[in-house]
């Protein structure tokens, strides 16, 4: 139980915070059989996500990175229109024998999207997957790349 006492110091009531997701998810336990978990009681492992990425932006190009563990590469999309990057598609729940007695793995479509800053309309893109995660290089035109300005 969190409560705030004058004697406590700073780093035990930290201590105490850190503790607390699990003492919710050890009551909940309780409440509950053995086998659902918090996150079959909200059913959050079906559905629509946005994978974990990245932005990058170097003197040539934008680069996002987007993890896609399980992904296979036939149900990745990559769009850009404007500057508008899209990456979307779907993580397929793998066939199983037995029952599932614990999900915490997110299945389902995914949508991930970015506003680049400045994009050129015939913009060179090219995306590769590899071991996960997929990696988007979006060139920049010319006229937004950085220049070195010479002082005199």
């Amino acid at each position: 139980m969190l409560t705030k006492s004058p004697t406590r110091t700073g780093r035990e009531r930290r201590a105490e915070l850190d503790h607390a997701p699990a003492a919710l998810e050890e009551r909940l336990n309780r409440l509950f059989p053995e086998w659902m978990s918090l996150a079959s009681l909200l059913d959050a492992g079906v559905g629509v996500f946005t994978p974990a990425a990245d932005v990058e932006e170097t003197d040539d190009a934008y680069i996002v990175d987007v993890e896609l563990p399980g992904v296979s590469r036939s149900d990745i999309a990559v769009e850009l229109a404007g500057r508008v990057l899209t990456i979307s598609g779907e993580r397929k729940e793998k066939e199983r024998a037995g029952i599932l007695r614990r999900r915490t793995r997110v299945t389902g479509q995914f949508r991930y999207e970015v506003l680049l800053p400045a994009v050129a309309p015939d913009a060179d893109v090219v995306a590769g997957y590899d071991d996960g995660v997929l990696v988007v290089r979006v060139a920049k035109s010319d006229a937004d790349r950085p220049r070195r300005i010479p002082v005199h």
